[in-house]
């Protein structure tokens, strides 16, 4: 199974989110990564176990946003490339995803003027959220567009460079928020970040969290 952490709020997210992953090794992965969240993204991710994440983190970072991930291969081997966060052409969008997106297929033949870097059906978010953000679309818009294209199940989290907000949704596939005082925690399981709140919201069916 898949594991996701995100954070946004007051402290460094880089200690947050690689304890996060920590939490969620039980579920079993070969992979993981994660974006910290400024003006510009700054994405780590290897194949692996976390501890071999850890090697190529920065040992401290200012970023107080951001996403991480632990993957379970299903579209694509274990590898750096399929590694979450996915990104965009450019770098803007950064996308984690437990579940299965059915018509990825599909909607990457659409997006044949993108250059994908992987071989996962998560990559295809990122791209959908780019083209409606070219498309003048603010970037909660963007974020409800895509998903609107999305068939099958899905937890997503989704960051933005410059955007002071996490992007969280879910069908069929758990994810809760946690509410703290010096934060906002989402994962696909409390225990991602029990150590840090104890007041959660469980998002249901497809809703929605900004």
């Amino acid at each position: 199974m898949c594991g996701i952490i995100g954070y946004a709020g007051d402290r460094s997210a880089l200690p947050v989110l690689s304890a996060g992953l920590s939490n969620l090794e039980y579920r079993g992965y070969d992979s993981a990564g994660i974006a910290l969240t400024a003006d510009v993204l700054s994405v780590h991710k290897t194949a692996g176990e976390v501890s071999a994440l850890e090697a190529i983190l920065p040992e401290s970072a200012d970023h107080t946003q951001g996403i991480g991930h632990t993957r379970w291969s299903t579209h694509g081997p274990p590898t750096d490339e399929n590694a979450h966060p996915h990104t965009d052409c450019t770098d803007r969008v950064a996308v984690v995803h437990n579940g299965i997106i059915e018509n990825y297929d599909a909607l990457r033949d659409e997006l044949a003027g993108h250059e994908f870097t992987s071989d996962t059906d998560t990559e295809v978010v990122a791209h959908l959220i780019e083209e409606a953000l070219d498309g003048g679309a603010e970037p909660r818009a963007a974020v409800e567009a895509a998903i609107d294209r999305l068939e099958g199940t899905y937890a997503l989290v989704v960051t933005i460079a410059g955007v002071d907000e996490l992007y969280a949704t879910r069908r069929d596939s758990p994810l809760v928020i946690g509410h703290g005082a010096d934060g906002t925690f989402v994962g696909s399981d409390v225990t991602a970040f029990l150590e840090h709140t104890q007041e959660r919201t469980y998002l249901e069916g497809e809703d929605f969290a900004a």
